[in-house]
């Protein structure tokens, strides 16, 4: 199967259409799918449910997304960075879907494993909890958290083989993975794809199974809060 493709816009080709559900990897502004969240905002697709752990920050990442009302909706974790989404938000523009961070991760993860919920312990007795299944595990509270079927993921990595085995680096490898597990169709940009059997497979952070689409690019890797020390 090719895999690899030359841009960004290539690689949507085919795939991207409006009103799909989008998991997009990264935390923060680390290791986010810039060049792919681009090129969804030159489509000009709408109606768009994005699944990520934020929402970018003002004119960068999703935050161009919320900017052009291409995004209808967002499954989030922290989403504070962001003027426009409040905006919206406050307004009735957007809707949004909550999700603690570590459940966020897992409905993701779980859903690419093929499991469509789970019981866990986080949210219960809050917000979260309402309207969802509560049961009791040995005396214990749980709330039924569904998995997140995604028609697209969008995620960034470091290095792939032309397979699409990726390797991700440091805090970029937190919600990436569960992200591109998630899709029905995963496009990856990396930093570099290198030959097939030049990685070494304990280093291997996703199988290339996982992975349908590669592109490779330069990546602008801004700064989301800079704190220097007083002169």
């Amino acid at each position: 199967m090719k895999k690899i493709y030359k841009t960004a816009t290539d690689a949507l080709d085919g795939v991207l259409e409006d009103g799909m559900t989008i998991a997009a990897g990264g935390f923060g502004l680390c290791g986010i799918p810039e060049l792919l969240i681009q090129a969804i905002h030159d489509n000009g697709a709408k109606d768009l449910t994005f699944a990520s752990n934020n929402a970018g920050v003002d004119g960068f990442g999703l935050g161009i997304l919320l900017e052009s009302r291409q995004v209808k909706k967002m499954i989030s974790s922290y989403v504070g960075e962001n003027a426009e989404f409040m905006r919206q938000y406050l307004s009735g523009e957007l809707e949004l879907e909550f999700a603690p961070q570590g459940t966020l991760a897992e409905r993701m993860r779980s859903a690419g494993c093929g499991i469509p919920g789970f019981y866990t312990k986080t949210g219960v007795g809050t917000v979260i909890a309402d309207g969802k299944e509560h049961k009791e595990f040995n005396g214990e509270t749980y709330i039924l958290e569904e998995g997140i079927f995604a028609d697209l993921s969008i995620v960034k990595a470091w290095k792939a083989d032309e397979t699409g085995n990726l390797v991700f680096r440091k805090t970029a490898r937190n919600f990436n993975p569960p992200a591109a597990m998630c899709g029905k169709v995963c496009i990856a940009e990396v930093e570099e794809i290198v030959p097939t059997g030049s990685l070494d497979p304990d280093t291997i952070h996703l199988p290339g199974i996982y992975v349908h689409r590669l592109i490779q690019g330069e990546h602008e890797k801004r700064i989301e809060q800079r704190t220097v020390s007083a002169a």
